[in-house]
């Protein structure tokens, strides 16, 4: 063996020996424990949309009101039918069908989803849902300011102008039956108990209606997203009329589950606060002057299409932005100019 061998020897020698004089690891040591790191839970859905049954019940009874007065038919034949069509005209009372065109706004406005989920998405907890109630309580823009409301808007525009233009224009054919039916001999006859038909028309206006159980049903079915979609309407542009925008506002509560029946109270500021110019009022008192003094059946023809239909669907196409005919708006008061100042005449000469 030569010495450099020899030394590559002693040398791999020296290295396994340094090896094995290193100390074991202990067989119970513990191993470093690998964190995990656990995402939060997502926060809880917030609660499921809900109007209040009286709301329902409140849209209900306008959609029915409208429907059946925008239906009432101008071929007369008696006085029974002129009483008949009276009574179903002026079965209303203005406040409560104030509240439910608010309402029957809300629910439409609920059929946008892109604005459902946006306000869903701002009230995930308690204290995000009573922040967004106290911005729509203080400002009656914001709810249609956010994603989806322009939409959400012109779903409440579409569902209160329809209806309430159809009132208008069916009360503008009645009007006209005025002047046609006196050709018929039974319209020129007085009309039995004046007195008494006015006393019914005014309780009428003051009895609260029973809403049809059938149309309560669809309106709480839509209220959950179960209910027939209407066809999309196109976004609604600012400004929007205090009844569109509470109407908006309403149906943001309710998409946030805060327009139940505890928070009623707290609603009503949104359905029974709405800015009219007692429009309605106005109306009722037209009416109740009207048949104060109509005798003929044809008279009372004229104050049902004048007052109870024409005048309340202008009413409420008002309320909503819907665009009327310029017929339908007071026109404004013409004031003559001023004359000229007559010249003085030159005094003739003698």
């Amino acid at each position: 063996m030569t010495l450099a061998r020899y030394a590559r020897v002693l040398l791999a020698l020296a290295v396994a020996a340094a090896s094995l004089a290193l100390p074991a690891p202990h067989a119970d040591a513990k191993k470093k424990p690998v964190v995990i790191e656990v995402p939060p839970p997502p926060p809880p859905p917030p609660p499921p949309v809900t109007l209040s049954e009286r709301l329902i019940a409140d849209a209900a009874n306008y959609e029915a009101y409208v429907q059946k007065s925008g239906g009432i038919s101008p071929a007369f034949i008696d006085g029974p039918s002129v009483a008949a069509a009276l009574r179903v005209g002026s079965s209303y009372e203005a406040k409560s069908l104030l509240r439910g065109a608010v309402a029957y706004g809300a629910i439409a406005a609920l059929q946008d989803r892109t604005f459902v989920e946006t306000v869903r998405s701002y009230g995930t907890t308690a204290q995000n849902r009573h922040e967004l109630m106290r911005q729509i309580f203080s400002n009656s823009g914001y709810a249609v300011s956010l994603k989806g409301g322009a939409s959400a808007a012109g779903f409440a525009k579409q569902a209160i102008g329809t209806g309430a233009l159809g009132l208008f224009y069916s009360g503008r054919k009645v009007k006209q039956a005025a002047y046609d039916v006196q050709r018929q001999p039974w319209s020129k006859d007085e009309v039995a108990g004046r007195i008494e038909r006015l006393l019914a028309v005014k309780t009428l206006s003051t009895t609260a209606q029973t809403a049809p159980a059938d149309r309560v049903l669809v309106m709480r079915s839509t209220v959950q997203g179960l209910g027939p979609l209407t066809p999309p309407a196109s976004p609604a542009n600012p400004p929007y009329t205090p009844l569109v925008a509470n109407a908006v506002s309403l149906a943001a509560l309710a998409a946030i589950g805060e327009a139940t029946e505890v928070n009623l109270a707290q609603t009503s500021f949104l359905t029974d606060e709405v800015n009219t110019g007692n429009c309605l009022n106005m109306a009722k008192l037209n009416l109740y002057q009207c048949l104060a003094v109509s005798k003929p059946h044809y008279e009372d023809v004229f104050c049902l299409g004048q007052h109870a239909m024409i005048d309340t669907g202008a009413c409420l196409a008002k309320f909503s932005g819907a665009v009327l005919p310029f017929e339908a708006y007071p026109r404004p008061l013409k004031i003559p100019p001023p004359k000229a100042p007559a010249k003085p005449r030159p005094k003739k000469r003698k």
